[in-house]
């Protein structure tokens, strides 16, 4: 199609606007009220355009007016620019406060703001994070299209008709009370400065991109820096959110500035912690650890790493344990969440990461499976993306999960399966797939082995006695059977499907689920785990585990050997203990010693009373923290840590894409980053290390760690690239197993598992199931997030989530307080009645003073060793 724009003939394509066509050709038409091309709502009139077309004339809108053949189109002729004229006058005369695109438009047609009018503000400006000044209104209406198109919160409304029309939240509440998100996308689209981050001031900012320091989604976000103070942040464009943030990535920061930051070295006498120059307090760690190795040996020292710190600390820590300490006791919170992850999509897949890249999942995936992931909570921006392709482009959504979670409401089937029956669940469905002959028989025969076995297992897992193991109806299972086999299907899990004594199970039989119907390797596909930090791959990926050396190299293997070589020192060859059985180990006055960095163990592992018990018995124990966490309390010796906002190094995220660090604000007082922490006890252990900063550490990594061999901090600078890459000239891979599997044959196996029920069980004592999990406002153990004003004003204390009958039956209303008992401890919290499976609570596990892990069970799975925090027996009753 021909169209002739400013006297310029254009080939267009059919069915865009006269503003898309515009732009696509450089030029700039104002519009306040557009937000996205291809969804116009045409309310500010300033994108005015005259047009000629068959011998008429007229003036349209060019953000709702489609192209036609033969149309002669002039955006700026004198009389279009007085009609625009004239709107942004009536603008300046209605409102007295505008700023933003709007002001630098009224500047540009030089007009001036007059009126002196003052707007009643609605009640959504009672919240913590963003201001609202109806002075600055023009009812343009973009931040209720960012809400309800961009984010699909649907919270920002229009509310009245004509010149009475304004944006409320929900039904005229406030932001915080309508399940507003907090994400800033209507900050963000707002062009008068209406909407504004409370933290922004008038000051001139320099925009400096780094890592969210929170989930495993790995999200870009830009800092607004002034001084060594951050006043505002928002998601970048160029990272694998394209823009997108939530609560946590935009405000989650201020912990940085906290007063409550560790700033000083502190050493325990008599009870008190007293302040210490670092060389004291190095130099007394490193005389503890070889006083306490040369009188019990080096299996008696345990150390902790994290998945908060940077491949490169997790790398240098991991390496400090094997060769100047001398064991493999070393662990961190992987084990926690997604231990099993690793040992069971090893077993099928020959690989124990996520299988495709995000970009994909968005654009090409026709259905989610989403299993044990609350991922709106826990992962808002793959959980946005999922609503918006489930609203934008029709995809289907199964979602099994005990509690009606966000994504249900978008769903085409929610399974509410019982705690600990998703082994069941999955063999059910593939029961299905095998009765319906729904399997692909090409990918099987051709790329599959003990496919035989597999059927002959699943055999009797048949709708109806899954029914009966499960709680789902076996319509349900049937039907969302029947939908993933015949679509393009990818599979979304979290820590509802590992944390269980038969996590590797759940993993495994997802992995044989995928294989069966031929959704691996290829766009939209995949087994695609959910990572809980921001760290968590990469620090499995460098190590800090007590089986596996860096690259998952084998200990005792001819790759241990070359490792040495490099290292200069001898690994030892003997499997190390794991967290949950250091902390047995520590009970017991096996392990005498511990080295814990970035890691709250008091309050984030199972059976909290025991835990806490181990780590009182030690002899010595230090921990290297941003904050006086549980932990810290206990410790014999504080280092106080940089943040990954101080600091420079990578990070690996969900998708197995390394990722750049780059410092927004210096450390506080005399914090350290850490790897410059772990150097120094190692220097004083008789180490000869001298890294001079991450990149040096890095570099040694790519020589360790063959899926790294061809990153550098060159090639990730502006963009991350994901592993495997073998050499400079790689471009990084985005989805595993295209071609072969990283097995012996090159052939995936299937690995099916038969159900077994969960360690603990509720019965008359205890007749109900605990599950614990995530809030959307906190993270992890609370030590960064209960630091910010703001988000504790959102969720200030923990609840216990209650079905309405199991609330009747106790007597118990919205609000009151319930005392949670199970066989290891009880607490006290709120009760929130909820849609949830009857019979089932949860309790999120933020908050030490009522610590949801008081009541877990530390059953580990037997392959994995990750402990069952899913499921725990638990009796309630009123306070």
């Amino acid at each position: 199609m021909i169209v002739t724009i400013n006297g310029k003939r254009v080939e267009v394509e059919e069915g865009k606007t006269i503003l898309q066509v515009a732009r696509e050709n450089g030029i700039d038409i104002p519009a306040l009220c557009i937000l996205m091309d291809e969804k116009p709502i045409g309310s500010c009139g300033l994108c005015v355009v005259s047009i000629r077309n068959g011998g008429r004339e007229y003036h349209a809108r060019a953000c709702t007016t489609k192209i036609a053949e033969g149309m002669e189109i002039e955006t700026h002729t004198p009389e279009v620019e007085d009609a625009r004229r004239t709107i942004l006058e009536m603008l300046a005369e209605e409102h007295g406060e505008i700023g933003g695109e709007a002001k630098e438009l009224f500047s540009k047609y030089g007009i001036e703001i007059k009126s002196d009018e003052k707007r009643e503000a609605p009640d959504l400006v009672d919240n913590p994070f963003i201001s609202f000044n109806p002075n600055a209104c023009v009812s343009c209406f973009r931040c209720v299209q960012a809400c309800s198109l961009v984010k699909e919160n649907h919270v920002l409304v229009r509310e009245g008709r004509g010149a009475e029309t304004r944006i409320v939240a929900g039904i005229n509440e406030a932001l915080k009370d309508a399940g507003c998100a907090f994400c800033g996308a209507c900050v963000d689209a707002c062009p008068t400065g209406a909407l504004m981050d409370l933290t922004t001031r008038e000051e001139e900012t320099k925009k400096i991109t780094s890592i969210c320091p929170y989930c495993g989604v790995g999200c870009a976000i830009d800092y607004y820096v002034s001084g060594n103070e951050i006043i505002y942040a928002k998601g970048s464009p160029n990272g694998v959110n394209k823009g997108d943030d939530c609560i946590k990535g935009r405000y989650g920061w201020q912990f940085v500035h906290s007063e409550e930051r560790l700033k000083k070295p502190l050493i325990k006498r008599n009870g008190k912690f007293e302040e210490v120059t670092w060389d004291e307090a190095l130099n007394f760690v490193a005389s503890r650890l070889k006083e306490i190795k040369e009188k019990y040996g080096a299996e008696s020292i345990a150390g902790l790493s994290s998945a908060k710190c940077t491949n490169e600390e997790n790398y240098l820590f991991q390496k400090f344990m094997r060769i100047v300490v001398g064991t493999n006791n070393v662990d961190h919170c992987a084990r926690l969440c997604h231990a099993s992850t690793v040992v069971g999509l090893f077993k099928v897949f020959g690989s124990g990461a996520m299988t495709n890249s995000l970009e994909d999942l968005e654009n090409d995936a026709e259905l989610y499976f989403v299993i044990g992931s609350n991922t709106t909570h826990a992962h808002p921006v793959i959980g946005t993306m999922i609503k918006r392709s489930v609203k934008g482009r029709g995809a289907k959504l199964i979602v099994a999960d005990p509690r009606d979670i966000e994504l249900a409401e978008y769903s085409d089937i929610h399974m509410r399966q019982r705690p600990g029956t998703d082994v069941a669940l999955i063999n059910g469905m593939m029961n299905v797939i095998v009765s319906h002959g729904l399997e692909d028989r090409e990918f099987v025969e051709n790329r599959t082995e003990g496919y035989e076995k597999l059927k002959e297992i699943v055999k009797k897992y048949t709708p109806e006695y899954v029914e009966k193991l499960t709680g789902v109806p076996k319509e349900d299972i049937i039907k969302a059977a029947v939908l993933y086999a015949t679509h393009r299907s990818a599979i979304i899990y979290a820590m509802g499907i590992t944390q269980h004594t038969s996590g590797t199970g759940n993993v495994a039989s997802l992995a044989n689920l995928a294989l069966l119907t031929g959704n691996v390797g290829k766009r939209g596909t995949g087994v695609n785990p959910l990572r809980g930090q921001n760290n968590v791959q990469g620090a499995g990926d460098m190590g800090a585990l007590p089986n596996v050396l860096p690259g998952y190299a084998k200990l005792g293997t001819r790759k241990a050997r070359e490792i040495e070589k490099i290292w200069g020192g001898k690994i030892p060859e003997k499997d190390g203990l794991t967290v949950v059985e250091m902390m047995h180990a520590a009970s017991k006055g096996v392990i005498k010693a511990m080295y814990i960095m970035g890691e709250n163990p008091a309050v984030s592992d199972p059976d909290q009373k025991h835990v806490i018990q181990g780590l009182k018995n030690l002899e010595f124990l230090v921990v290297q923290d941003l904050f006086m966490s549980e932990t810290a309390q206990l410790a014999d010796v504080i280092l106080p840590a940089a943040s990954s906002l101080e600091k420079e190094g990578t990070f690996t995220n969900t998708e197995r894409r390394v990722q750049l660090l780059h410092r927004i604000v210096e450390p506080v007082g005399k914090a350290k980053p850490d790897w410059w922490i772990i150097q120094e006890i190692a220097k004083r252990m008789g180490a000869d290390w001298n890294y001079e900063n991450p990149k040096d550490i890095f570099e040694e990594i790519r020589k360790v760690v063959p899926q790294y061999s061809g990153i550098t901090y060159e090639r990730i600078e502006k963009f991350g690239l994901q592993w495997p890459c073998p050499d400079k000239n790689h471009e990084g891979t985005k989805i595993l197993h295209e071609d072969i599997f990283p097995t012996p044959n090159g052939l995936a196996r299937f690995s099916p598992y038969e159900y077994k029920p969960p360690a603990e069980e509720p019965d008359e004592e205890y007749p109900f199931v605990l599950t614990t999990g995530r809030t959307y406002e906190h993270f992890h153990t609370g030590t960064l997030t209960r630091k910010i004003d703001g988000f504790n004003e959102l969720i200030p204390e923990a609840f216990v989530e209650i079905h309405p009958e199991d609330a009747d039956n106790l007597g118990v209303e919205d609000g009151d307080c319930i005392e949670v008992e199970s066989r290891r401890g009880k607490i006290k919290v709120k009760a929130k009645i909820a849609r949830i499976k009857k019979g089932v609570v949860f309790i999120p596990f933020h908050f030490a003073e009522s610590a949801a892990n008081v009541l877990t069970i530390d059953s580990l799975d037997p392959e994995a060793k990750i402990p069952e925090l899913k499921v725990a027996a638990v009796r309630l009753k009123k306070c």
